[in-house]
C-alpha cells in the first residue's frame, strides 16, 4: 500500500450523537446537500409513527463534514430492526473519498444496530460518479423506491423578471388571468389545516390517489409549522362578480411550501372543483416562488416527476404543469440498500409490500415513510 493510501485508510471520521434541535439543524444546514426530511422536525413526525431517530454529524479536523438523520424501525417479535435515511446522509457529494468514507461508517452502524438493512436515498443528481462508489462497496439499487426519485427544481438567483420571462407564455398569461378575475394569494395559519384537507380531499377524489388521515397530515403540518419550516399560501376570491359557486373570499386552491436551509419544496397542492378555470394554481406557484426568495432560499424544488417521459404516467400531467414555470428536470440517484441479514432481507423484501398494499396509500403528492 502506497504511503497516501495509508494516510487515508488511518483517518477516522469523528461521530457525534446531537440530541439537540438547533445544534443538528445548524451542523445540517452547513452542508450542500442538506435536505428537509433529514430536518429535526422530520425525526420527530416520523417518532410518533414508529421510528426512533438518530441524528450523526460526521466531523473532521473540529469541522463539520457529513450529516445523517437514521430512522430505525424495530421488526416485532424480533432483536433485529430496519434502518433509512431519508434524502441523506447530507454531505459535498463531489468527494468521493469523503462518500466512501461515511458510508464505511454508516455500514458499521447498521451491523451494530443488528439491522437488516439500511436505506439511504442522497438527494443528489444522477449524473454524478456516487453509483460507482456505492456499488464497489456492495450497497444494491432498492427494490422500494419510497421517496421521488426524479423532481423539477427552479433557480431563485436569478431576478423575478428572470424567472418570469423563462416561463412558458402560457403560464405568464394564466398568472395575470387569475389577478385579473379577483384572486388573491394569502398566507395561512393552523387554523386553516381543516380547509385546507378539505380541499386535498377533493383533489384527490378527482385527481384519482389516495390520502391518509386528516389526523396523520395535521401531525405533519403542525409539527413543521411550529419548527418554522412550513408555509401555507391560501388563494382566495375577492372579486364579488367571479364568486358564482361560493362565498366571497373562499379558499379555492392552496399549497403547504416546506423549507430548510437554502431551499423550499412544494410539497402539497390542493384545489376545489369550482372555479379551476381561474387558474388559482398558477398564482399560487409565482407568489410561493416570490416568497421563498424573499427568504433566502437558492432552490425551488417542484417535488417529484415521473420516472419516464411517457403521457400515460399519472404524473404526467403535473409534471408539464411544473415545468411550464420554466424548471429543471432532475434526475436523481436511486435509494440504494446495504444488506446485513441476506435471508431476512429478501423474507422482508416479500412480506412488506403486501403490509403497505394494507395499510399505507400511495400518494402522488407528499414524502412517504
Amino acid at each position: 500500500m502506497a504511503k497516501d493510501e495509508r494516510r487515508t485508510a488511518q483517518r477516522i471520521l469523528q461521530q457525534q450523537l446531537v440530541t439537540n434541535e438547533r445544534e443538528w439543524n445548524d451542523a445540517s444546514k452547513q452542508i450542500p446537500y442538506a435536505h428537509v426530511l433529514q430536518s429535526w422536525a422530520w425525526g420527530e413526525i416520523k417518532a410518533r409513527h414508529g421510528w426512533s431517530p438518530q441524528r450523526i454529524v460526521f466531523s473532521e479536523n473540529n469541522s463539520v463534514c457529513a450529516v445523517a438523520q437514521i430512522l430505525r424501525r424495530p421488526l416485532p417479535r424480533t432483536p433485529f430492526g430496519v434502518l433509512y435515511v431519508p434524502k441523506g446522509p447530507a454531505l459535498d457529494f463531489e468527494n468521493a473519498e469523503l462518500f466512501a468514507r461515511v458510508l464505511s461508517e454508516l455500514e458499521n452502524i447498521a451491523r451494530r444496530q443488528r439491522a437488516i438493512f439500511m436505506k439511504i436515498d442522497p438527494d443528489i443528481r444522477a449524473d454524478q460518479n456516487t453509483a460507482d462508489v456505492l456499488q464497489q462497496r456492495g450497497w444494491r439499487v432498492s427494490d422500494e423506491q419510497i421517496q421521488f426519485h426524479n423532481t423539477v427544481t427552479l433557480d431563485l438567483m436569478r431576478s423575478e423578471a428572470e424567472i418570469l420571462a423563462a416561463m412558458k407564455p402560457k403560464w405568464r398569461y394564466n398568472i395575470r388571468l387569475a389577478e385579473r378575475k379577483g384572486v388573491q394569494v394569502e398566507h395561512g395559519t393552523a387554523d386553516d389545516l381543516k380547509l385546507f384537507y378539505e380541499m386535498y380531499a377533493e383533489t384527490s377524489a378527482r385527481d384519482g390517489f389516495l390520502i391518509r388521515s386528516f389526523e396523520y397530515y395535521r401531525d405533519v403540518w403542525e409539527t413543521m409549522l411550529r419548527a418554522g419550516q412550513a408555509k401555507i399560501f391560501l388563494a382566495r376570491l375577492h372579486h364579488s362578480s367571479t364568486a358564482l359557486h361560493s362565498a366571497p373570499n373562499d379558499a379555492i386552491a392552496g399549497i403547504i411550501l416546506f423549507f430548510f436551509g437554502k431551499r423550499a419544496w412544494y410539497f402539497y397542492g390542493a384545489s376545489r372543483n369550482a372555479q379551476r378555470d381561474l387558474m388559482p394554481n398558477h398564482l399560487l406557484q409565482w407568489e410561493a416562488m416570490r416568497w421563498a426568495k424573499q427568504q433566502g432560499c437558492a432552490e425551488y424544488d417542484f417535488w417529484g416527476a415521473p420516472n419516464s417521459m411517457n403521457e400515460n404516467d399519472s404524473m404526467y400531467g403535473v409534471y408539464k404543469f411544473k415545468m411550464g414555470f420554466g424548471g429543471q428536470f432532475v434526475e436523481r440517484i436511486p435509494a440504494h440498500d446495504f444488506v446485513v441479514n441476506s435471508a431476512l432481507y429478501w423474507a422482508y423484501a416479500v412480506a412488506r409490500p403486501r403490509y403497505l398494499a394494507r395499510l399505507r396509500p400511495r400518494t402522488t403528492a407528499a414524502a412517504a415513510d
